[in-house]
């Protein structure tokens, strides 16, 4: 996995990150729009499990998931800009981890050979002080997602 951060303003920063799948770009892709298989990865910590997962996967569609932390309910929310699949996936995201601030991620799932696929994803917008944290949870989750990939009992019915 590769990964950089660079600081495009004072007050705002991108996180760039790059992984590898063993699974097909159009495999990947879903895995971010299917809610019972996003709900197992995105956002998710082993600790804090999604509580709720809506996807309205279009252009224009918006999606919440919901988390449970100390007792209280966290939405990560946001709406698609961007659905083509399986190439990129584009979203605003409002999540309390980026200080109030709506940003936005923009995935590409780029095939490497016939059953592969590399996954770079970019977040922009990130207040500066966020980015590191920022960059450790998607770290985190994309590490989730090739878990989730990894078990054909999980992913067989997209």
């Amino acid at each position: 996995m590769h990964k950089t951060m660079r600081k495009t303003a004072d007050t705002l920063a991108t996180v760039h990150i790059r992984h590898h799948y063993a699974a097909t770009p159009a495999r990947v892709f879903d895995a971010w729009l299917v809610p019972s298989l996003a709900g197992l990865w995105l956002f998710a910590t082993a600790s804090r499990p999604i509580r709720s997962a809506a996807i309205d996967a279009r252009n224009g569609g918006a999606f919440c998931f919901v988390e449970r932390r100390a007792g209280v309910s966290i939405e990560h929310r946001g709406a698609y800009l961007d659905v083509a699949r399986p190439h990129r996936l584009r979203f605003e995201l409002f999540s309390p981890d980026f200080a109030g601030v709506m940003t936005r991620v923009t995935v590409g799932f780029n095939p490497r050979g016939s059953t592969e696929c590399e996954l770079l994803l970019t977040h922009d917008g990130l207040p500066a002080d966020c980015a590191a944290q920022v960059e450790a949870r998607w770290t985190g989750m994309l590490y989730g997602l090739a878990v989730v990939l990894a078990h054909d009992d999980i992913t067989e019915s997209m």
